[in-house]
């Protein structure tokens, strides 16, 4: 099991959680910790042998640790997702091989496009795909019939891949800290629409790709992953826009990697990440 903790830091913190584990000869197989000092917070993460009693464990745990402890008990299940597209299949394509051959870390529930472009790859791979249309509709419209999909699966993220739609706030705040998308882009430089475009107009000597968690403000959610890879003035836009997608998919996949298997917390806008 992963045992995550998020509280007030305080001396001998270590040494109760320990303590608690020892009293209920339960192994520490790992034991990752880390303290922010100018916010007083600590964060750790445990893998541990899987404890019988789960809640009594989260008690005993809740009676050492500070008033204002998060504390989450994970067993080491296959997690789940759903996946949101719209006309690019570099990223999806990379989702489903990686499912197909449970290298993901996670079951694909389902695919949802506002387009029927990638309906075809979900067939081959026999991922459920739902079409959505979004023209001639209203926002409202559109979010309600997604919605509808996605509750008849169960699911701990949904993934944007590549999914060109802004999601309302009613519909972001539906799902906080629980929406990944990859953006093309190293941010907070180049935020929003065309960033190649911007990049190349700027003449950079590197682009890259972040994933992150999204919010209300646009491109500025809780930063999980970011790469980048050296470019010069020889590369065109386009030439940009082709390394970019591979560098999106290996962001994206790193960033999926480690949160399926908890490794991410999020505090101030922020993610403390062990590796």
């Amino acid at each position: 099991m992963i045992i995550l903790i998020q509280c007030k830091d305080n001396v001998g913190l270590v040494a109760a959680i320990s303590g608690i584990m020892a009293s209920k000869n339960i192994n520490i197989m790992s034991m990752r910790e880390y303290v922010d000092g100018e916010a007083g917070q600590f964060f750790a993460r445990l893998v541990c042998e899987q404890s019988a009693d789960a809640q009594t464990l989260l008690k005993d745990l809740h009676d050492v640790l500070p008033g204002d402890a998060l504390i989450n008990i994970n067993p080491e299940s296959q997690k789940k997702i759903i996946v949101l597209v719209t006309k690019e299949y570099h990223c999806l394509s990379d989702i489903l091989v990686r499912n197909h051959f449970k290298t993901l870390g996670a079951q694909v529930q389902c695919v949802v496009g506002n387009h029927d472009v990638l309906q075809e790859i979900c067939k081959r791979f026999d991922v459920p795909f739902f079409l959505i249309n979004h023209k001639n509709r209203s926002k409202e419209e559109f979010e309600a019939e997604l919605l509808e999909v996605i509750k008849k699966y169960p699911h701990d993220y949904l993934v944007l891949a590549k999914f060109m739609r802004i999601l309302s706030p009613k519909f972001v705040d539906s799902f906080l800290m629980k929406i990944v998308n990859i953006h093309h882009s190293f941010l907070p430089a180049f935020a929003g629409a065309n960033p190649y475009k911007q990049a190349h107009r700027r003449g950079v000597k590197i682009i890259g790709a972040t994933a992150h968690f999204v919010t209300n403000d646009l491109d500025e959610g809780p930063i999980i992953v970011q790469q980048v890879i050296p470019v010069d003035h020889t590369y065109t836009a386009n030439d940009m826009m082709k390394a970019g997608k591979e560098i999106e998919k290996s962001v994206l996949a790193k960033a999926l990697k480690i949160l399926l298997e908890d490794r991410v917390f999020v505090y101030n806008n922020k993610t403390i990440v062990f590796e």
